[in-house]
């Protein structure tokens, strides 16, 4: 099967009207399916390596589908007090890993009650709050810069771009990492990949233990971090092993990863409907009931082009439009699809690979209603989980009536 393919696997070969035509637009699906089928995958990545694998939040926090994942996985990772708390209460029994750039006076003590793996981001930040997490019996890493990009096309994404502020580089480890410091190390991370192949990892591996190769041997663990496209089709599952035997094997070490993107992947769609249809010179454009800036903004962040169920790209259809949002944006544009034959409003489209990086980022921009989430059983029925309305816009913008 290939990418093309696997984005709306989960359907069945039945269409998104027949499936979702009576759900109020625009909507979420979460395919509880696909979530497991992708739990499978990483759990029998972790069955034959070794290695522990968790659930990172930031790609996709919908809790009431973590009891489908958690059988597969050891735990959560966070990127601060929230995503902690939410790990410790949605997933319990898992391990709660959290990392963050810069930790908060205010929330330090808070985070301790629910994460048992913190890592730090440099050593300033593990002078100040290293000794206290050590004291209360956690798990102490430090999250290394390897100064290895292997990003094409993402740079907002790319970790060890120039400047970035992730990570501890060797510089700044020889400088500042005294002997007292490094005692409170257990582990040591990094974070360099986004939606790559297992052949990235190789080569980022590869500048660890050519820039930290003196350190991990005087750790417990190393985590590798996310970004890895384990569930993808096609992904090197051989290389992906080989890198975390390689490690295991030459530092002693336990080994995590925390990919977010690969417990989710394809296990979500976001149904809209057309609401009007327009020229603009040699421009068919169509403008849709969701927004790319309000409920998919990895599309105007990223930015890329949403798969969308039965399309294909500008000029490969008899009939081509360019898809937006009903925002006053201008660039709340979604992307230039073609259709076998032309759109006209009230007609339902399906974009696929919603369930990651789109509830968690939502907003509501020019008053734009959030979509409600609707669960798809392993059976096929939908359950509504969340539906939103005016207080839920209203409500975070000042005082609460």
């Amino acid at each position: 099967m290939d990418t093309k393919t696997a984005v709306f696997s989960g359907l069945g070969g039945e269409t998104p009207e027949a499936l979702f035509g009576k759900l109020p637009t625009p909507c979420y699906i979460l395919d509880e399916k696909m979530l497991r089928r992708n739990g499978k995958i990483l759990a029998e990545v972790a069955a034959q390596t070794g290695c522990r694998i968790l659930l990172a939040q930031k790609a996709f926090s919908n809790y009431d589908l973590y009891p489908v994942l958690a059988p597969f996985l050891a735990g959560t990772e966070a990127s601060g007090l929230y995503e902690a708390r939410l790990g410790a209460e949605e997933m319990p029994g898992g391990e709660v890993h959290v990392f963050s750039a810069a930790y908060r006076e205010d929330q330090f003590p808070e985070l301790l009650q629910y994460a048992d793996h913190i890592v730090f981001n440099s050593p300033s930040q593990l002078r100040r709050f290293g000794p206290r997490a050590k004291a209360a019996g956690k798990s102490v890493g430090l999250r290394i810069n390897p100064e290895c990009s292997t990003q094409e096309g993402h740079a907002i994404y790319d970790p060890c771009a120039p400047g970035s502020r992730l990570g501890t580089t060797r510089a700044q480890w020889d400088k500042d990492m005294d002997e007292e410091l490094v005692e409170l190390l257990d582990g040591i991370h990094f974070h360099t990949l986004c939606e790559q192949d297992a052949d990235a990892l190789d080569v980022t591996l590869q500048a660890v233990e050519s820039k930290f190769g003196d350190i991990p041997p005087r750790m417990k663990w190393l985590n590798m971090g996310g970004g890895h496209h384990i569930t993808r089709p096609g992904y090197q599952l051989g290389v992906l092993g080989k890198c975390i035997r390689r490690a295991m094997e030459k530092w002693h070490v336990s080994v995590y990863l925390e990919p977010g993107e690969a417990c989710a992947l394809n296990a979500g769609y976001l149904a809209t409907r057309v609401l009007d249809v327009l020229q603009n010179g040699d421009t068919d454009l169509a403008i849709v009931d969701t927004s790319a800036a309000c409920h998919m903004p990895d599309v105007i962040e990223m930015p890329y082009r949403p798969p969308l169920y039965g399309s294909g790209a500008a000029g490969e259809k008899a009939v081509t439009y360019r898809l937006g949002g009903p925002t006053c944006l201008s660039g709340d544009i979604i992307g230039d699809y073609s259709f076998d034959q032309p759109l006209v409003p009230g007609d339902l489209l399906l974009f696929g690979d919603m369930a990651i990086y789109s509830t968690c980022k939502n907003n509501t921009f020019n008053g734009m209603p959030l979509p409600a989430i609707y669960r798809r059983s392993e059976g096929g029925s939908l359950e509504m989980l969340r539906t939103f309305g005016y207080g839920d816009f209203k409500d975070r913008l000042g005082k609460k009536q």
